[in-house]
């Protein structure tokens, strides 16, 4: 900078009162613009760049994990939490330069809970490793447990929690990672409530105060952020007070009071009922990451891609902005998620399958970005499919037996997009019966016995998608999975969906 004075502006006119007086005073203001906007730079890129994605894997076929790894990297995304330590991934996020918080399964927390070295063998595994050589991870976080205080879950798995990450974070420590990695526990939107609806009187379940304070002290004493779960789509679906306005960051939604403060969404209401729980247990300070949120697309009323679009929009915008009734936002939020996973528990319902930014084979669902340079997500690029063809039900053959034969596809494969309330809910009969004949067929890579169905099933070459109704092919991959033996019991919902359709079902 002085260089430059010094170049530009002659000695003898520099040194004049005049000048000297009027370019003090426009460096003065030059410098507080400069100031401004750096801060306003610094306050953009903290909440933007602390934006990531869930990458989770309960797929038949999974996109290649290079492949997704290029998704992300073409979209801006800087972070991404996995709910494994799935080597092959590991390996593709080598070199990225993108954050990453390794999962540790809930199957496992009471092994780690029992022994120090098993704790200390995992981290060898699935962190010590990855640390080494020029293609580092760079793993930031070890997250114990994918929401073990869910409240369906009861007992089975918070025994084993604050012990578990006690030995993972030992192990860190004796790795010399200690103070590179952090160990979070991610806890479930259920984890925390208000009877009232009103935050101020936000606290945990009764049942999990003891384990929160074991937790938030853990917590605190190694500096590590408490992760959970935000949900405004499940506050719509749960609490008649809660309308879709509210959720999707509408202006025109009516706000919710609670004595002098005054919430315009539901996102505000949940993190202020959060941080009034923390308060209540003696942590009103400790940061918070945002684990999961997010709008599903499809297996439920209001789950599209347009109320979807408009939530992320409004989240985002929110975030970026720093508005509302947010006494301190969370330092890291991470979406729900970046694919579909057609393989995901639909236990709380058939939405679970729908949760992705991207489709399956990684294509945009909607307009949206994480980058603020760009106005559209990139998709997926020369991506391979199975050959262009379907199984469909033959209308030549006698269908008496074709909605039990479809039954028998949906027990092992995805039929939720034909369940009340899903995309294809509306094609009627027998074309519900060809998305499952297919959805089966295409799980199992277009193997000609997956499309017999008794003689009722056909293969065509002819698209029978139907409107916004889209039936898939399938990824060629190697890691499709096979097929398994039918269990009829968690096909309850298409057996209520055929009968209520009046369908001539014999099983």
């Amino acid at each position: 900078f002085f260089i430059t004075w010094n170049f530009l502006v002659p000695r003898h006119y520099r040194q004049s009162r005049s000048f000297t007086d009027s370019m003090a005073h426009r460096l003065f203001l030059l410098i507080l613009l400069l100031l401004a906007i750096t801060a306003e730079l610094s306050v953009t890129t903290f909440f933007v760049g602390a934006v990531g994605v869930n990458w989770g894997t309960d797929a038949s076929h999974p996109l290649p994990p290079s492949k997704v790894v290029e998704l992300l990297k073409s979209n801006g995304i800087a972070k991404v939490k996995l709910f494994d330590a799935d080597p092959e991934i590991l390996r593709a996020l080598s070199g990225s330069n993108i954050g990453v918080t390794v999962g540790i399964p809930n199957s496992i927390l009471k092994s780690l809970n029992a022994s120090r070295k098993v704790a200390e063998s995992w981290v060898h595994d699935n962190v010590t490793r990855y640390f080494n050589g020029g293609n580092r991870v760079r793993i930031e976080y070890v997250a114990v447990g994918d929401e073990p205080f869910l409240q369906s879950y009861g007992n089975q798995y918070k025994p084993f929690v604050i012990g578990a990450a006690m030995n993972i974070q030992n192990a860190l420590a004796k790795a010399s990672l200690g103070n590179e990695v952090k160990v979070v526990v991610p806890s479930s939107f259920d984890s925390f409530l208000s009877e009232s609806n009103r935050p101020s009187s936000g606290h945990f379940r009764a049942d999990l105060n003891k384990t929160m304070i074991e937790l938030l002290s853990f917590l605190t004493k190694h500096q590590s952020p408490f992760f959970v779960t935000i949900s405004p789509f499940l506050s719509f679906r749960q609490n008649k007070n809660i309308s879709l306005d509210f959720s999707l960051f509408k202006e025109t939604a009516k706000a919710h009071k609670d004595g002098r403060r005054t919430y315009k969404n539901s996102f505000d209401l949940s993190y202020a009922t959060l941080v009034s729980a923390l308060s209540s247990i003696g942590f009103p300070e400790v940061s918070i990451v945002v684990s999961k949120i997010g709008w599903p697309t499809d297996g439920a009323a209001n789950a599209t891609s347009p109320t979807a679009e408009a939530f992320l929009k409004g989240l985002m915008g929110h975030l970026e902005k720093k508005t509302g009734s947010m006494a301190r936002p969370p330092v890291e939020t991470y979406i729900e998620s970046f694919l579909d996973e057609d393989q995901r528990n639909t236990s709380s319902g058939n939405f679970e399958r729908h949760w992705g930014v991207f489709t399956f084979d990684g294509q945009a669902k909607y307009s949206f970005s994480f980058n603020r340079n760009s106005k559209k997500l990139v998709n997926a690029q020369n991506v391979e499919y199975l050959p262009p063809k379907w199984c469909v039900v033959n209308n030549n053959k006698d269908l008496a037996n074709a909605s039990a034969k479809a039954l028998e596809a949906c027990s092992v494969s995805d039929c939720t997009s034909i369940l009340p309330g899903g995309s294809c809910s509306g094609i009627g009969w027998p074309g519900n019966v060809s998305y499952a004949f297919n959805s089966l067929y295409q799980q199992n890579d277009h193997s000609a016995e997956s499309c017999d169905f008794g003689g009722l099933g056909l293969i065509t070459t002819v698209d029978p998608s139907e409107g916004s109704c889209r039936f898939w092919i399938q990824l060629d991959t190697s890691h499709s999975s096979s097929s398994t033996i039918p269990i009829f019991f968690q096909s309850w919902p298409l057996l209520l969906f055929f009968l209520l359709s009046g369908l001539n079902l014999k099983l």
